[in-house]
């Protein structure tokens, strides 16, 4: 029962950080090369418009769609990135106590061998 509780919370845990990592990873990679481009055509249209003598009628509601549709897909890149970085923590923070556990064993296993040469020794010694 005891082991069933820990495992749940261990695993909660995990949960956890990997969401945590995954909203930093993402976040911080959503805003890519292609979005600044898209920024700044939005741009450079709205400056010509405005240089060509149209209105601020006409160009506030083209600079604001641009807006938007840069929130969008920086909205979305960074919901799929999320989804994709969480995955991927929450493989790491799995493979991190069996690669404990891994460790551990391998040492068991150079002591035993350790103790087994210091044996050997020790007979041919007498």
């Amino acid at each position: 029962m005891a082991e069933a509780e820990a495992t749940e919370k261990v695993a909660e845990e995990i949960n956890q950080l990997a969401a945590s990592r995954a909203k930093v990873r993402a976040r911080n990679a959503k805003w890519d090369l292609n979005i600044a481009i898209f920024l700044f055509a939005i741009l450079i249209i709205v400056i010509i418009l405005l240089f060509q003598g149209i209105g601020i009628q006409v160009v506030a509601p083209i600079a604001l769609f641009g807006l938007v549709m840069v929130w969008l897909v920086g909205w979305r890149r960074g919901r799929e990135l999320y989804q994709s970085f969480y995955k991927e923590e929450e493989a790491k923070l799995e493979q991190k106590p069996k690669e404990k556990e891994k460790v551990v064993e391998e040492k068991k296993i150079e002591e035993t061998i350790d103790e087994k040469i210091q044996k050997a020794l020790r007979e041919r010694w007498k």
